[in-house]
């Protein structure tokens, strides 16, 4: 007569029959030791006795003089209307946990890039939306699913890139991955399997990024960088057919670019270069790896359009929520060229494993219902407040640093007095501030002039701490 309790989800992993005491003891016994252990939950209601009696195959009364005794000690609670239920009871604390010291969680305030203001995540919008979509869905829509994701979030998608960045592109040819990282990784395995060596990109990026392609095999060759961005025309020399560093054996080089606003020195890519960057693709039969992270956000003038609008036979535009809504949705989406889409979406799998289907749905209902546009709009105005008083603290209280690369996005590079980036970042730490250098983005084989800066990125903090992530930015300034 095992005790399984089943239909209630609770294993009191006691066999009644071995109880040598009697059942009313060897029950009391097991319950009072699940509560003890932690397996019922104060709080936790139990079955009525009639209930756990059918269950164990025992008589009723042999559960309720259990219970009884269980209330009398003070493990359980009995209540006309509310059932029997396991009593609070306060967590003893061992002496080792009380003589600890206590620990600190980490800084006061987070001034590191790539993150947008989380507390602002339009919830009451998106529930909504999630409701419509679920509703609608179809049932096949619950299954596995079409690799590239779902047909409703792809076509969403196709029209709102076109209109808001100027990107062509088909339903048929995007596919929905579970952000950029992922994107990533699919593309270098495929450039991988077509014999590719190696990747070109930016002097200053993420080193996640480099991280990722080494993992697909791939060597990362930086491009020099100067004022009016990267150098695109040095891709010549980086030996497409095989003969060089970013060679792909019969087919052109690749090459991963952040043309609207270089991540993170924040200029947008020169004109002349990035039709340098196109030409060289249409030449050699190269690629372009398009990461557009931010686009939306530009405040100065009007945005400056995708790179693929150029050539969508040889760029592959890489888009996410990230930035716009949360990293925490994992939702990106990569526009490929036609002859590349069935090899990435080979790579991805048979079926859309790793991209949720209700928050591709919602996506999709949030896009089409215009509540995407609108959250964008309000995010845009904030973090261009916050960007202004960034600048307005800055020209009052260190004259002596500038801002630069913040016609778009939500992260600027203060530019410090030669020397002193090390110093200002510890006297950050000391101010409770989360920091980084513009060193710590810099490829490690990149050779380009030695430059002091901060990389703050300002729409981290919520609305309710950004003044004070302000006020000690500007006390550890120079």
């Amino acid at each position: 007569m095992a005790g399984s309790w089943a239909t209630f989800g609770v294993d009191l992993h006691v066999d009644l029959s071995r109880t040598g005491s009697g059942l009313r003891r060897g029950l009391t016994d097991a319950l009072r030791e699940a509560v003890r252990g932690g397996r019922l939950a104060p709080g936790t209601r139990l079955p009525s006795s009639r209930s756990l009696a059918a269950d164990l195959g025992i008589a009723r009364n042999t559960v309720a003089d259990a219970y009884a005794d269980l209330v009398a000690e003070g493990w359980l609670t009995a209540r006309q209307g509310s059932g029997t239920r396991v009593a609070e009871r306060p967590v003893p604390v061992p002496a080792s946990a009380a003589r600890r010291p206590r620990r600190s969680w980490g800084p006061a305030y987070d001034l590191v890039p790539g993150t947008p203001d989380l507390a602002s995540f339009p919830r009451a919008e998106w529930l909504r939306a999630s409701r419509r979509a679920l509703t609608a869905a179809p049932n096949e829509a619950l299954g596995y699913g079409d690799p590239r994701g779902r047909v409703e979030l792809r076509t969403a998608l196709a029209g709102y890139l076109a209109r808001a960045r100027g990107v062509r592109a088909d339903p048929e040819h995007i596919l929905v991955c579970s952000g950029f990282a992922h994107g990533l990784m699919l593309l270098g395995a495929v450039l991988r399997q077509r014999g590719a060596r190696a990747l070109a990109v930016e002097s200053y990026g993420l080193d996640v990024h480099w991280g990722l392609i080494e993992r697909a095999g791939l060597g990362s060759v930086p491009l020099p960088f100067d004022e009016l961005g990267t150098r695109t025309a040095e891709l010549s020399e980086l030996g497409a057919n095989g003969g060089g560093p970013g060679g792909t054996g019969g087919a052109g080089g690749a090459v991963l670019l952040t043309p609207a606003h270089q991540f993170p020195m924040g200029v947008p890519l020169h004109p002349d270069r990035r039709a340098a960057a196109v030409d060289w693709a249409r030449r050699t039969g190269g690629l372009i790896l398009e990461d557009d992270y931010d686009g939306e956000f530009r405040y100065d003038r009007q945005p400056v359009g995708a790179l693929q609008g150029l050539d969508p036979d040889h760029v592959v535009y890489f888009g996410t929520a990230s930035k716009s809504l949360a990293p925490g949705l994992r939702l990106g989406w990569l526009v490929l060229p036609p002859g590349l889409a069935s090899e990435v979406t080979a790579a991805k799998g048979g079926a859309d494993w790793s991209c949720g289907v209700l928050d591709q749905l919602t996506l999709a209902e949030f896009i089409t219902s215009g509540a995407y546009d609108r959250h964008v709009r309000a995010s845009r105005l904030r973090y261009r407040r916050r960007r202004d008083q960034l600048v307005a603290a800055l020209a009052a209280r260190a004259p002596s640093v500038t801002a630069t690369g913040i016609a778009a996005g939500f992260h600027a590079v203060l530019r410090l007095p030669p020397g002193t980036e090390r110093s200002v970042v510890r006297a950050a730490a000391w101010h409770g501030l989360a920091v980084h250098g513009l060193t710590s983005y810099r490829h490690p084989t990149a050779t380009p002039p030695p430059l002091d800066a901060l990389v703050v990125g300002y729409g981290t903090p919520s609305d309710s701490s950004w003044p004070g992530a302000l006020e000690a930015l500007c006390g550890a300034l120079p």
